[in-house]
């Protein structure tokens, strides 16, 4: 089949990858005008399997209350004049059991598991380099009540199979010698040996390269106004490009345009509950090498993640609901970097920090929109939230097998089966 994927981030281009290694005809479009430029430019870096607890849990709504006025808040939730902002924040309550919790971190970890697999293989096959490291991810807490929190997640990712040892403060030093100026403070940590961590924006620009020498064809520089359809069929997708409108047409459409699916689904009568969950990094030069981490580190307490890339430190996380504005908040900047240079002074030049956001296509339950849509053919692969990175391979291998017929291998909730 010839198939049209919107958008070129890390879901988009993946998803390329899979079809065109099937043998559709691809073409992926995109506004910008190179692949991983927005969503995907400057994310916290982790291929994360241990980072599947929901923010809907049972703790979220007293933490919600209590970050409602503090400018810094690690989850920040702005009210707005927005019906689509009440109606995600009315799920995500209800998300918020301890049932669907533990339904969800199945659903993060059975995906999450197959797609750093697929991941790995893709890479030995493509030979595509991204600064990845191979190092495990470390959850550090420094509030007891945090750590204390994490054990139920942490034991039932581990009989779901995913390997996250529970680690006392002098293992986590031993583990990663940059945590040592914290050592006194830490309560208890976690770590998962087979996590990993690389750059989002090298490996999708890299595979797009690749894609396109197998003969995928990337138009950039195209703005996806709406759908042509007849029935419950889409017919082509209207575009503008260089002042120019024009309808492209293919077989079949999949729709991975991260926080702005929804509002293009919904010409078509389709709900998806997607709201932008605006996330901020840092990305710092290196100091002192020996003062710097390279395993990659979650700090917890403060919804931080850590990742080497190179001789740079990315440190990503916070979320802001509050609408698609991607100006940039500097408390919540400096917040970031107040946190880092606390847990490792000497690490990096932090007065250099290079500031960033984007919005994540967060759906309540965490949980990502990946098969069929009730158009025949219309599929989606949207909605992964922080998870994007860690999940991209595999809803695109996922998604790739949907469209062919076949059943994928693994054990998750697909739309429309």
């Amino acid at each position: 089949m010839h198939i049209l994927v919107l958008g070129a981030g890390v879901v988009g281009t993946t998803t390329a990858w899979y079809l065109q290694k099937q043998g559709h005809q691809v073409t992926v479009v995109d506004r910008q005008n190179q692949a991983g430029l927005e969503t995907s430019y400057a994310n916290g870096g982790q291929i994360s399997v241990s980072h599947a607890e929901p923010w809907a849990n049972p703790s979220a709504p007293l933490k919600v209350m209590k970050w409602l006025f503090q400018p810094d808040a690690p989850l920040l939730f702005r009210p707005r004049l927005d019906p689509a902002q009440w109606r995600w924040a009315l799920s995500f309550l209800g998300q918020c059991t301890s049932a669907r919790a533990a339904h969800n971190i199945r659903q993060m970890v059975n995906l999450g598991t197959y797609s750093r697999s697929q991941l790995q293989a893709l890479r030995n096959e493509a030979g595509i380099e991204y600064n990845h490291l191979e190092k495990g991810i470390l959850h550090f807490y420094t509030n007891p009540a945090e750590f204390d929190g994490a054990m139920e997640p942490t034991r039932i990712m581990q009989d779901l199979g995913c390997d996250r040892q529970i680690i006392d403060a002098d293992r986590a030093v031993e583990l990663e010698p940059a945590l040592k100026p914290i050592r006194n403070r830490i309560a208890g940590a976690t770590y998962t040996s087979e996590d990993e961590s690389g750059d989002a924006r090298m490996f999708t620009q890299n595979l797009a390269k690749r894609c396109a020498e197998a003969g995928v064809e990337f138009r950039y520089g195209t703005e996806i106004l709406g759908f042509e359809r007849a029935g419950e069929r889409v017919l082509g997708i209207q575009t503008l490009r260089d002042g120019h409108h024009e309808t492209l047409r293919a077989d079949a459409y999949v729709l991975s345009m991260g926080s702005f699916s929804a509002a293009l689904a919904s010409q078509l009568g389709i709900f998806l509950n997607i709201y932008p969950a605006k996330g901020y990094s840092i990305t710092v030069p290196v100091k002192n090498e020996e003062a710097a981490f390279n395993v990659s580190l979650t700090d917890d307490e403060y919804k931080l993640v850590y990742s080497r890339l190179g001789d740079r430190m990315r440190v990503a996380g916070t979320a802001e609901l509050n609408g698609y504005s991607r100006k940039l908040n500097y408390t919540r900047c400096r917040a970031i970097v107040r946190r880092t240079a606390e847990v490792m002074p000497e690490a990096g030049y932090w007065d250099q920090a290079e500031f960033w956001t984007g919005l994540r296509p967060a759906t309540p339950s965490n949980v990502p929109y990946i098969g069929k849509s009730h158009f025949a053919n219309l599929y989606l692969n949207t909605g992964h939230g922080t998870l994007g990175w860690t999940h991209s391979c595999g809803s695109a291998a996922a998604l790739a097998d949907i469209i062919d017929g076949r059943k994928p291998e693994v054990d998750f909730t697909f739309s429309g089966l």
